[in-house]
């Protein structure tokens, strides 16, 4: 839709300076491999569908109320399966919104706040849509799309930080993780692990010894549930204060019936989520080693993606072959990674078709 310049006379002047973000493409097609968006190949856990259900089942009238605004059985289910108190807990709408919530709490300020250049690209949207975007400070990645750790060793008012980084899928240990939080005792450290539990170390462990550590964690990606949006911060009690300041002064309820429901009985199904966890990274490694022999470069990988250049063929012709054979991938066209393709773990078999096409139809 095109929208002109006196019809934006009514929108904010900050909004008509906003760049949104991008996600990634769901089309409609059918015979689709949708390889671009780090959703799940596995369904949730069987006692999700049965809890969503159960809402219904149990008492269809519970609909016309508002469901509970601290999502307090949700809280203590993650408060258990992550090992910590129940008010180190603090949920929201997808990790998203939990983002956003942490920007608001923490970030507006005077000092500049640090992130690479190369990472979750919400974060520039947030910077400018809260007004920081000239007070950021965009760190490079090394030559090897890895994090400098002493870069953040620098004055600043926060520092986030995607762990495994996306799209590069690399991870930090936790001990430079808390290399960054020693650093900067007097700033806020988000560690943001979307996909933390694809091989990386999460730095939830460090919680308890460290009163600037957030750690943002979403159930769209190693729990199936992207279709439910439920995301969580864990942190002292102190800042998740902060957090439920904010949440209330925009949407004290967040978190709907089912959306709770479900997200109850996947923290409660630890043995499956464990056993599609392993399937996913079983699958990352095969898909690795069949690139590999292709001639792909791919990137060392703890997510449930992998980021991989060819040196033979331009990144953005090899998405559009593969797309021309119904195979979806995630194509950056930016500085430094417009030669790379971010491919989403699927299936052992929709890996195959992938590996398949390419070496008898586009490689050849």
């Amino acid at each position: 839709m095109s929208i002109t310049t006196e019809q934006m006379r009514f929108w904010s002047p900050d909004v008509r300076e906003l760049e949104p973000y991008v996600p990634g493409e769901q089309p409609k097609i059918q015979n689709l491999l949708k390889l671009n968006t780090n959703e799940n190949p596995y369904p949730p856990s069987p006692k999700v569908v049965e809890a969503v259900q159960n809402v219904l089942v149990n008492s269809a009238d519970v609909l016309r109320l508002y469901p509970d605004p601290d999502a307090s059985e949700l809280k203590q289910a993650i408060a258990k399966q992550q090992k910590v108190a129940v008010e180190n807990v603090f949920v929201g709408n997808g990790s998203d919104e939990v983002l956003a919530h942490i920007f608001k709490a923490f970030f507006v300020q005077d000092k500049p706040i640090l992130y690479p250049d190369i990472t979750y690209s919400f974060y520039p949207v947030y910077s400018q849509f809260f007004g920081i975007a000239a007070k950021t400070k965009i760190l490079p990645l090394n030559d090897n799309f890895e994090i400098v750790v002493d870069d953040y060793k620098q004055p600043n008012g926060g520092i986030i930080i995607t762990n495994p980084n996306a799209p590069t899928s690399i991870a930090l240990g936790l001990s430079a993780i808390e290399e960054v939080l020693q650093a900067n005792p007097d700033s806020v450290v988000v560690i943001d692990e979307a996909y933390v539990d694809f091989g990386a170390e999460s730095a939830v462990s460090l919680v308890e010894k460290y009163e600037n550590l957030v750690v943002c964690q979403t159930t769209s990606k190693s729990r199936s549930l992207a279709g439910l949006r439920v995301g969580f911060a864990i942190a002292q009690p102190h800042l998740i204060a902060a957090l439920e300041a904010v949440k209330n002064s925009f949407n004290s309820y967040p978190m709907d019936r089912f959306a709770i429901a479900a997200a109850v009985a996947s923290f409660e199904d630890q043995e499956y989520f464990e056993a599609q966890n392993a399937k996913v990274i079983a699958s990352r490694e095969k898909l690795t080693q069949q690139l590999t022999t292709l001639g792909f470069k791919v990137l060392p990988s703890s997510a449930n993606f992998i980021f991989t250049t060819l040196a033979s063929k331009d990144a953005g012709e090899l998405a559009t072959a593969l797309r021309e054979k119904g195979i979806i991938v995630r194509y950056f066209n930016k500085p430094r990674i417009n030669q790379y393709l971010r491919i989403t773990i699927g299936t052992d078999e929709q890996n195959q078709r992938l590996v398949d096409t390419l070496k008898n139809d586009i490689l050849v």
